[in-house]
């Protein structure tokens, strides 16, 4: 077999692909084989009719044809591994001659990822926010626990800013009642504006047992988007009252005795968030650094698969809602599809070539996946998502996505590095410790009666074992993944 490989660009190239017959009697076997058990031929028993005889009785170049199909998927396999090509996708492929008892000859053109020059990564330095907590902050944090122990009382008045109401709903188009814009005894809070345009000036004012109308668009549904007319009935008004903050409330709400050490809590706790969220910030900081200062040719044909594969799931997730194109704009802030699309775009971009340079980096410094670092993500995506590792790993395995699984944790692991080397200061100057950044051990959630610890443990060393397996075969097999 001779194969040849040209640049048509810095993501694409055209493989030239020259198989000699005898190279091609697997495929051959395996065509007569099927042949053999679909067509009747009299006098021939099923599965043993002659070779000469099938060519004769479906025509030989039905029979090339589908030696085509076979052979050309594992010849070009079998290319892509001897020569080391990463390819992005499926190819394009023509058959360029085929001369039956001579030689097959074809072109497979497609993606592949761009070989980047990375400049020096020695001496990283990032600045990012200080961590400070304020008054005001934790003000705020004890006020939502306060929220959580208050008392809705029912007062003799109109409904005002900040009450609860009993309300009933009924919306009406062009005169008839819409089943699914109408309920009753929804409990609504009065100026939180989560509902529907509209709502919060109609019921404002309204005291027990009074109605008014008035119109607003429809957002989800059939009709979304056309205007309805809403009477709204208030069927009781209540005021929340709240707790008071002294150390009694401490006592209640938490473990501890005074409001102070509630509160000294807190910020504790406050502090821990900023300065984990220092990590982040310093994580993002060394990739808009990296994006900036390393070309990176952009796969066209990736990109735009990556959007219209986005764009379909995304359109799936508004059919599920209700909701159109035209509704979710319009709860976005009035912005356009042109918008929109140019604003995905960017993500998409900025996305892929972050991976092409993660990737670039992990290759130059040689890193690689043990099964320590797949146990770990597994365990913490399966927590995420709450389900067992064995049964995150199966889901890995049916989505055909272990491969992508992999590269991610590589390319994490990679950016980890990254960040334990470079140099991390605030804003006003000091040293973060990258110690204090890293996550605490995700502990599992409660284990039933009959699991332990240990049984979580083992589930993700299977899972590991299983994932390993599976890459393996992946990579010993004849089709190639994106």
């Amino acid at each position: 077999m001779k194969s040849t490989i040209e640049e048509l660009g810095p993501t694409r190239v055209r493989m030239a692909i020259e198989v000699p017959w005898g190279d091609l009697d697997h495929a051959f076997g395996e065509v007569y084989k099927e042949l053999g058990k679909q067509v009747r031929v009299p006098g021939f028993r099923p599965g043993k009719v002659p070779n000469r005889v099938l060519d004769q009785r479906v025509g030989r170049p039905v029979v090339l044809e589908q030696v085509v199909q076979h052979a050309v998927p594992e010849v070009y396999s079998e290319v892509v591994r001897e020569n080391q090509v990463r390819v992005l996708g499926q190819p394009d492929i023509e058959v360029t001659r085929l001369d039956d008892n001579d030689t097959l000859a074809f072109t497979a053109e497609v993606d592949v990822a761009p070989q980047l020059e990375l400049p020096a990564l020695d001496g990283l330095a990032v600045t990012v926010d200080d961590v400070e907590v304020t008054d005001e902050e934790i003000d705020k944090q004890v006020d939502v626990m306060r929220e959580r122990f208050g008392m809705l009382t029912g007062v003799e008045r109109p409904a005002q800013d900040g009450d609860f109401v009993s309300i009933d709903l009924e919306a009406k188009l062009n005169g008839e009642v819409l089943e699914d814009g109408s309920t009753t005894g929804m409990s609504y809070e009065v100026g939180s504006g989560n509902l529907m345009e509209g709502l919060d000036d109609a019921v404002r004012g309204l005291s027990a047992d009074e109605s008014t109308t008035f119109g607003t668009a429809l957002l989800s549904g059939p009709n979304a988007g056309q205007d309805a007319e809403v009477t709204v009935t208030a069927r009781s008004v209540k005021t929340k009252e709240l707790p008071e903050l002294d150390d009694e409330f401490a006592q209640t709400a938490s473990e501890f005795d005074t409001l102070a050490e509630l509160r000294e809590d807190v910020r504790t706790r406050l502090a821990r968030t900023k300065t984990l969220s220092q990590g982040a910030q310093a994580r993002d900081k060394i990739v808009e650094h990296l994006l900036e200062v390393v070309e990176v040719p952009m796969p066209e044909t990736l990109v735009e698969r990556e959007i219209e594969w986005r764009n379909r799931a995304f359109e799936q997730e508004l059919q599920q809602a209700g909701m159109d194109w035209d509704s979710f704009l319009q709860m976005s802030g009035g912005q356009s599809r042109e918008e929109y699309d140019a604003e995905q775009r960017t993500n998409v971009e900025q996305a892929v070539k972050t991976q092409f340079i993660l990737d670039a980096i992990a290759d130059a410094r040689e890193v690689t996946v043990d099964n320590e670092d797949l146990s770990a993500q597994i365990m913490a995506q399966a927590q995420r998502s709450r389900m067992s590792p064995e049964q995150y790993a199966q889901q890995l395995q049916q989505g055909g996505n272990i491969a992508e699984f992999v590269a991610d944790v590589r390319r994490t692991k990679t950016l980890a590095r990254l960040l334990e080397e470079a140099t991390i200061t605030d804003a006003s100057g000091n040293v973060v410790d990258l110690e204090a950044l890293r996550p605490q051990t995700v502990r599992p959630a409660q284990p039933a009666a009959d699991e332990t610890p240990a049984d979580d443990a083992e589930d993700a060393g299977a899972a590991t074992d299983e994932v390993a397996d599976a890459v393996a075969d992946d990579q010993a097999g004849d089709d190639v993944k994106a």
